[in-house]
């Protein structure tokens, strides 16, 4: 079974995800995370084109201990907290715009997908990445409170998160290849005051529902 989360930053895709695919036995894909590895090695390699270094780049993503986030390998190399660094994230809204770019990764997304049972999130995994998922979600959230969870997790303040959170999300919604919206057929929850807990029982309650009775 594959189920796939979308949604804005803040929206809680990523803690939702993991829990959710350790919950059920599931793989774990991370897509933003594998735009993060092509944004941090155009920073390493400036001048050689993106969609190259995608190309040639091998992305894992290991799912640790329950109260551990995963681990990101890039090459072998774990890149966990490189990848969140924020020159990465400014870089990684620019080069998830390159057409070319995401070309070469929704097929690495595609080839990591087409077998096994997996819990995706991203922007674009149920719209572009994988249209045909048993499940589809699309968390969303309170701007403020989106801005206020990214502040917490970076140490960051909350108006300046906000700011940029607003800048990102209007990229993100206009931005002309896999832009961010609720696919068809996607169930939309508003995770606005609810916890990570709850958020995980609603989805896998749906996952069970979706799943053919024996």
């Amino acid at each position: 079974m594959l189920i796939a989360i979308d949604g804005p930053a803040g929206a809680g895709k990523s803690t939702v995800a993991r829990a959710l695919a350790r919950e059920l036995g599931y793989g774990y894909l991370d897509s933003g995370a594998m735009y993060r590895c092509v944004a941090l090695l155009s920073l390493e390699h400036a001048g050689q084109p993106p969609a190259e270094l995608a190309g040639a780049a091998k992305m894992e993503m290991q799912l640790a201990s329950p109260s551990a986030a995963p681990r990101v390998l890039l090459d072998g190399r774990d890149v966990t907290e490189a990848i969140r660094a924020p020159e990465v994230s400014e870089a990684a809204s620019r080069v998830a715009a390159d057409p070319d770019v995401r070309r070469v990764l929704v097929a690495k997304q595609r080839a990591l997908l087409a077998a096994g049972d997996w819990v995706a999130e991203g922007r674009d995994v149920g719209t572009v990445v994988a249209p045909q998922a048993e499940l589809k979600i699309f968390l969303t959230a309170d701007a403020l409170e989106r801005a206020r969870r990214r502040a917490a997790e970076l140490g960051a303040d909350v108006q300046v998160v906000l700011a940029e959170q607003a800048m990102r999300d209007e990229r993100d919604i206009t931005r002309e290849h896999g832009p961010l919206r609720p696919a068809p057929g996607a169930v939309t929850l508003d995770t606005t005051g609810l916890g990570v807990d709850q958020v995980v029982e609603r989805i896998a309650a749906l996952a069970l529902a979706c799943t053919p009775s024996s």
